[in-house]
This record gives structure tokens, C-alpha cells and sequence, in this order.
């Protein structure tokens, strides 16, 4: 099975049981805090992966770290994971949580990448025509990138909308490229 699966049905599981607790939107803090902590740091994700190190260890380790951060359901759930031998997929499971949060509540991931940075204006414009389109609350991820020239390219799930300037370059070389070989 695969650690994606896996981690997507622990992550179910412990949904499950913060919703039956009254406790969703503190697990949801948790698993966000406990994923940005891992993504910044390499070192304890090697740990946690680390089938040599003792479940003893792993366990004062992530308590050193997050005791007293995180909530009770989220503490037992490491230690759950931990002793189940399944400290591996603890960073999956944190990033499939958020995933399984934002489907519950209708967020939609939104991704802007522009050649300038938006205005607020703009941010605003956005995210309005797509709650509007996707009927959820829409989280706005923005980036700059100069090369893209002009324009930007819009990712909402697996649609993208790409109207830079540096696109419509490539297809006008690309339809040259076409018409000269015929």
C-alpha cells in the first residue's frame, strides 16, 4: 500500500475523531503547525522516518518539540502513530489532514503566479470570481515571476488559465515553427 494511501486514511481517521470531539479546528492548527515545523526542518523528518531510532526517543522528541503547542487528540495521535510504528507518514498524514479540513469546509487551493506583484485590488477581483465559480472560499497563494513578462497563470485543483505574455510567445514561435516546415 502506499504511503500516500496510508497516510490519507490515517488522516481520515483522525478527522473523524476531532469532529466527534468538537475539536476540528484545533486539530487543524496543529497538523498545519506540526507540517510547517517538518517541511522547515529536514533533520527531524529524517529522525521520524528512522526505523533505528526507538519509539521511546521519537515520542520525547516531538514532545520536546510540540508539548503544550498541540492539543491533547494530537498528542495521542503521535504517540498512536509512533507506537504503531508508523512515525514515517506522521508528515503526509499532517499535509493530508489539511487537504481532507479543506474539502470538508470548501476551501479551494488557488495558485497566482504573475510577472508583477497583484494589487490588493486585483487579489480581491480573483478570489471573487472564482468563490463565485467554485462556490467554496477560495486561498489565495500568490508568486512573482519576472519571466513570465506580462499576464499571469492562474492553477485552481488541476485547471490552469495561462494568459503571461511569455506563453503567447511560445505559441506564436511554435505556429511559426509549423508554418515554415509545411
Amino acid at each position: 500500500m502506499s504511503e500516500l494511501t496510508v497516510a490519507t486514511r490515517y488522516a481520515k481517521s483522525l478527522i473523524d475523531l476531532a469532529v466527534e470531539q468538537k475539536s476540528l479546528e484545533d486539530t487543524k492548527k496543529d497538523m498545519v503547525f506540526f507540517s510547517q515545523t517538518l517541511k522547515a526542518n529536514y533533520q527531524l523528518q529524517a529522525v521520524l522516518a528512522n526505523p533505528i531510532v526507538s519509539h521511546d526517543k521519537k515520542i520525547k522528541i516531538l514532545q520536546a518539540i510540540f508539548g503544550g503547542k498541540v492539543s491533547k487528540i494530537t498528542d495521542s495521535f503521535f504517540k498512536i502513530m509512533i507506537n504503531k510504528s508508523r512515525s514515517e507518514i506522521l508528515y503526509a498524514t499532517s499535509k493530508e489532514f489539511v487537504n481532507q479540513y479543506n474539502v470538508i469546509k470548501h476551501i479551494v487551493r488557488a495558485y497566482v503566479t504573475s510577472a508583477t506583484p497583484l494589487s490588493a485590488e486585483n487579489e480581491k477581483k480573483i478570489v471573487a470570481e472564482l468563490e463565485a465559480a467554485t462556490k467554496g472560499t477560495i486561498e489565495l497563494h500568490t508568486k512573482v515571476d519576472p519571466k513570465l513578462i506580462g499576464g499571469f497563470v492562474l492553477t485552481v485543483g488541476d485547471m490552469q488559465v495561462d494568459t503571461s505574455i511569455s506563453a503567447s510567445l511560445n505559441k506564436l514561435k511554435q505556429d511559426f515553427a509549423r508554418g515554415v516546415n509545411q
